[in-house]
């Protein structure tokens, strides 16, 4: 026993000694790690800097952050933020001392060589983590962890980098299969970036400079003007020094954005708008915000987490909402900490701050680790492993207006895209006016991209809504960065049964997917000829469109422009040339779509196996991936027509739905082909109520199944009622895709007696209840006059009692007086 107290003791004393060796040996291991973010002398990037730093301490990164500040000499006397966070001064170069040229990025490049040359802390580091200002780090980022090795950086994938993958490369790196499309976030050994920063700096003046290949199509810059020089710099100065990235799409994520199901990603880079229910937030709007310096000032608080609970019913797009929210919630945290730290008053109470304050808000933003995360090894990889291995990305696109009209169909096609298995995200493309826009009251149905209506066009007066499609298509390529590979385009009027992807139906760069309209019969005639210079080339098809996204940034413009052209032509309206019905040019922009194709030679795979119109036979054995509503189906005595629903708020009406199809087991044995038919159309009609019944369980709607029964009942009266006002059925051999056909007037107002009944079932129940309430007040009112009158009775003969007791008594005195007299 003695031993042992005498060894412990002695391993004590011998500690202290030990341990410079022990931090030797630590050292030698290779993972001393500092982070730097570069910004410049202003009040936009103090937020966002006041933000980072935060976010870095509460994720516990390890080692030490560097800000690296540009300013220029005239800047620095003015400027408030010197004491934010660890500084490094560096050279300003946003105006280029020897070319004059204005370009603030290239002072990334820059500040990261004068950090590597005069700070003391570049010599004594092995990793180097960097990161951009506009970021929010969600837990450590450690390189080993993340797989990165010497000579091996890890990086987010940057996909929109086009011109490593042209000409752009081949004129500036002696080694373009080693270019990577990467950028966000930089995790790479300090030898290695010793070796890359002259070459980043030189390489980003030197594509800055090559102004005749800024174009759209060469760089991806959705600007054309160069601004994205310092990505290409970085990513040919690593191509030219042989650095081959370890590429991680899931480190990092837009907020806005679905992560895939399993990540868990680190950084959260809000360089994007984005938005939950109502509230957005885009980091554009606060450019000149000196927020950091007004006490006690925040941005606006996003929703809670209760109320993104109910917003949304699926689990993974709920988890974007929630990285959303933590986004926002996780600065304005480090803004109020930070004005604390300068001596700002306490603030006033509100549920706001109780929250930021509240163990809640903690467990919600705790660090993630990297090591603890479930996720398949294969998610690092280098970038020539996942072009082989993994799919392209996708991203889905639909084109609306604000009408309750497309609500409905809105609220069906995002259902279904929810349930179908579809890769990648959805935005819907949303045409509104200004005025519309004000009392619009569906901004919260999907997430949305809003654009100019062009129903009435700003040029020519020509009222035609047909045209937001590719006026919407082509306002989102020109507004908004995506990584996505291939675009698919679908119609609001559309129900997805399974996933639509390029790999199923082999789409690839110069051939789209479409499916087959053969009614386009201009493609055949003298329409082609006047509208294309290639009509041989000219295609029948529409519906869904699955396209690459360099084809469609090719593409969009022209699909506009021939829509504007096609419709302009009304000598050629005929249907005889055209196919159209009405004669009138309402599909102008399908023609815009198949003469736009034609022109750029895009030849399309055409497949009659992704869509199918309800009330249509399917082919034997084929499992149709979209319902397209665009026609009156029906089974027995049941029919569905999106036309008769055009003014109908089926949305905002709690519990509204369409009539119930008929239930599948009564449909018959015999003819085979008719009972699939009728078994797709059922299918497709009881789609959409569902949606519409999730869509009012979201919006906390009354539990009134009384209410839904009677709703369904009386509008499927009113439509059965009217059916012989209606007009003979469209030929079932004229196929009007997806555009919304001309209502007759007796068909307008039928539909309308059926809408006035939806808003009328609900009055009657109001009317009911305030019948009730009437009803007992008056018989309350009633009590009350009776006891009233009662309590008047019984007071005036107690008075009455009262007076003839007193007369009595008075006679009886005055006797009494009389007979002593």
């Amino acid at each position: 026993m003695a031993a042992a107290i005498a060894g412990a003791v002695a391993a004590a004393l011998l500690l202290p000694l030990l341990w410079p060796a022990v931090a030797v040996s630590a050292a030698g291991e290779g993972r001393r790690l500092h982070t730097l973010f570069s910004v410049e002398c202003g009040d936009y990037f103090d937020w966002q800097a006041v933000g980072l730093l935060h976010s870095l301490r509460k994720a516990g990164q390890p080692g030490g952050v560097t800000r690296l500040l540009s300013c220029a000499p005239d800047q620095l006397a003015s400027y408030r933020g010197l004491r934010i966070g660890h500084t490094l001064q560096v050279p300003s170069y946003s105006r280029h001392p020897r070319t004059g040229d204005w370009y603030p990025a290239i002072n990334k490049p820059a500040g990261v060589v004068h950090w590597l040359e005069h700070s003391p802390e570049a010599d004594n580091v092995d990793w180097v983590v960097i990161l951009d200002a506009d970021q929010i780090v969600r837990g450590p980022i450690i390189p080993w962890e993340l797989g990165a090795e010497k000579g091996k950086p890890v990086a987010a994938y940057y996909g929109y980098l086009k011109g490593c993958d042209n000409i752009l490369a081949q004129l500036h790196t002696a080694h373009p299969e080693f270019c990577d499309k990467v950028g966000g976030i930089l995790i790479m050994h300090i030898d290695d970036l010793r070796a890359l920063a002259p070459l980043w700096l030189s390489k980003t003046e030197e594509v800055r400079q090559d102004k005749s290949h800024w174009s759209t199509n060469i760089t991806g810059d959705i600007y054309g003007m160069g601004w994205i020089s310092e990505m290409y710099g970085y990513s040919f100065g690593a191509a030219e020094v042989g650095l081959r990235h370890k590429i991680n799409d899931d480190i990092m994520i837009y907020p806005g954005y679905t992560p895939r199901i399993g990540t868990e990603p680190l950084i959260l880079h809000y360089g994007l708008p984005f938005k939950v229910g109502n509230w957005s937030f885009s980091k554009l709007e606060h450019h000149e915000d000196g927020i950091v310096y007004d006490c006690n000032r925040l941005f606006p608080p996003p929703p809670f987490p209760r109320e993104v609970e109910v917003m949304e019913s699926d689990p993974n797009v709920k988890r974007a909402l929630y990285l959303s929210i933590e986004c926002i919630n996780t600065l304005n945290e480090g803004l109020l900490l930070h004005h604390t730290s300068v001596g700002c008053p306490k603030p006033q109470w509100s549920k706001y701050l109780s929250f930021l304050k509240s163990k809640r808000f903690s467990e919600l933003t705790k660090p993630k680790y990297w090591n603890s995360l479930k996720v398949e090894n294969k998610l690092t990889v280098q970038h020539v492993a996942l072009s082989k291995s993994r799919h392209p990305k996708i991203h889905t696109l639909f084109s609306t207006e604000c009408s309750s009209y497309f609500d409905w169909q809105t609220v069906g096609l995002m259902h279904s895209f929810r349930v179908s298995g579809q890769p990648g995200n959805i935005t819907r493309l949303l045409s509104c006016t200004d005025e519309e826009l004000k009392n619009y009251k569906g901004r919260d149905l999907a997430p949305t991209h809003y654009v100019p209506s062009m129903n009435r066009h700003p040029l020519t007066g020509d009222w035609y809504p047909a045209i937001n499609k590719p006026a919407a298509v082509l306002h989102w390529i020109n507004h908004v960065q995506t990584d996505a590979e291939f675009i698919v385009i679908l119609d609001a009027d559309m129900i997805m049964r399974g996933p639509i992807t390029p790999w199923e139906y082999g789409a690839k760069l110069g051939h789209p997917v479409s499916t087959p309209y053969d009614y386009l019969i201009g493609c055949d005639n003298i329409l082609a000829k006047i509208h294309t210079r290639n009509p041989s080339a000219c295609e029948k098809v529409g519906g869904v469109i699955i396209m690459h996204i360099d084809d469609l940034r090719r593409f969009a413009m022209l699909w506009l422009h021939k829509s504007e052209e096609v419709r302009a032509d009304k000598d050629h309206y005929a249907t005889n040339i055209t196919g159209d019905i009405y004669a009138s040019g309402w599909i102008s922009e399908m023609y815009g779509y198949s003469f736009a194709a034609a022109e750029l030679n895009l030849r399309h795979i055409i497949k009659s196996d992704i869509l199918i119109y309800p009330g249509y036979v399917p082919l034997p054995g084929v499992n149709y991936k979209v319902f397209h509503y665009g026609l009156r189906f029906g089974v027995g005595d049941w029919s569905f027509d999106k036309a008769d629903w055009r003014n109908a708020d089926i949305v905002n009406t709690c519990w509204a739905k369409f009539p119930e199809p008929p239930d599948p087991s009564a449909i018959t044995k015999g003819d085979q082909n008719a009972r699939e038919r009728d078994l797709l159309s059922i299918e497709c009609g009881k789609a959409l109520n569902k949606a519409l019944y999730l869509h009012h369980k979201r919006r906390n709607c009354p539990r009134l199944s009384t209410t839904i029964g009677s709703i369904s009942k009386k509008i499927e009266e009113v439509l059965t009622s009217n059916k012989s006002e209606r007009v003979t059925q469209r030929s079932s051999t004229t196929t009007i895709g997806r555009n919304v056909e001309p209502m007759d007037v007796t068909r307008q107002q039928a539909v309308e007696r059926a809408t006035d009944t939806v808003s009328r079932v609900h009055g009657s129940k109001r009317l009911a209840r305030s019948s009730k309430m009437w009803i007992f007040a008056v018989w309350a009112i009633s009590v009350v006059v009776f006891l009233l009158v009662i309590s008047m009775f019984f007071s005036d003969r107690r008075r009455s009692a009262s007076r003839s007791r007193a007369s009595r008594s008075q006679k009886a005195h005055n006797l009494t007086m009389k007979q002593t007299v």
